[in-house]
């Protein structure tokens, strides 16, 4: 009886190390080498796993840029909005090069259409909702364009950067955007964009997206871009485009000279951090001078009293 345990035993032992051997065999043929680097430079990524590089994660991140390096020698396309230059600086050396700084972004509202500017002309009772919402109708304003008020942005954001204000009744950033753009993938009408922060903060845009045309458009909302090419025309700098009566400013031609907003008639251009302007002073009309008026009235006294005096001079010689 013993001898068949240590027999079972024996055989048992022996497949077990053959299994052994086989599977060793088998990871060594199919073993996936890793990039030791990966993992670095996951360790000083800002792990918000928020997809704003374009990757599913930071890890997918690391793979993609850690490979891109290797094969190509560079970095270009690949940026951490959440990191920012520093994160971008410590990947580089990582992986022994070099990388282009960033202009830092932050995401806008281009829509203006508040409860005070586009007074509702209906009321929409359903599911909260903006993508719901877009489908069904063209909002209570009434503009087909403009924002629907019902805070997709905000339960897209991770970072806690944008939230409704509930007297206007439209999306407020705040500092703490990353620029990771989830909130401008979740708006369904696109009307929040990443533009740079510009220097002290400071930027210029159009504040509307409406493609209507000019009476249409203000029908609607009172501060919505009519096309009507002011802008454009003071504009030094080519910053400014106009296409389907809406006027668009790049933010990378843009000076902040401010002339555009002066001219806007509808003051759908938005001035940001700016400090108040300077009240123009009131030129007044400049005075005529009496001593011109007085001069004035003795030529016509003079001229008066000639020609009564030459009057009287061809009646004494008749």
């Amino acid at each position: 009886m013993d001898h068949i345990v240590i027999i079972s035993v024996a055989v048992l032992g022996i497949l077990a190390l053959v299994s052994a051997v086989i599977l060793f065999f088998v990871a060594s043929k199919f073993k996936v080498y890793e990039d030791p680097k990966i993992d670095e430079v996951e360790t000083v990524l800002p792990k918000a796993n928020c997809g704003g590089c374009g990757y599913p994660g930071c890890r997918a991140f690391a793979e993609a840029s850690t490979k891109n390096a290797k094969k190509e020698k560079s970095l270009e396309g690949f940026f951490c909005p959440v990191g920012g230059n520093d994160v971008m600086k410590k990947v580089a050396d990582i992986l022994g090069l070099e990388i282009e700084e960033k202009d830092p972004m932050i995401a806008v509202v281009r829509c203006n259409g508040s409860f005070a500017h586009s007074p509702n002309k209906v009321n929409f009772e359903g599911v909260t909702s903006c993508s719901f919402a877009h489908a069904l109708y063209a909002g209570e304003g009434g503009c087909q364009y403009g924002c629907l008020g019902l805070g997709d942005c905000v339960d897209a954001c991770e970072f806690d950067a944008i939230h409704m204000n509930p007297e206007t009744g439209l999306p407020v950033v705040n500092d703490k955007c990353t620029a990771c753009g989830a909130c401008v993938i979740a708006c369904p009408r696109d009307i929040i964009e990443l533009r740079k922060k510009g220097p002290k903060d400071k930027r210029i845009f159009v504040s509307c997206v409406n493609k209507e045309k000019g009476a249409t458009a203000i029908k609607n909302c009172e501060v919505a871009c009519i096309g009507c090419g002011k802008c454009e025309k003071v504009c030094e700098f080519d910053a400014i485009t106009i296409t389907s009566f809406l006027s668009y400013i790049d933010f990378d031609k843009c000076r902040l000279c401010r002339k555009c907003v002066e001219v806007c008639p509808t003051n759908a251009i938005w001035e940001v951090n700016f400090k108040p302007r300077k009240p123009k002073p009131v030129v007044a009309s400049k005075p005529v001078e009496k001593p011109i008026k007085v001069e004035v009235k003795k030529q016509e006294i003079i001229m008066e009293t000639k020609k009564e005096e030459d009057s009287n001079t061809e009646k004494s010689e008749k």
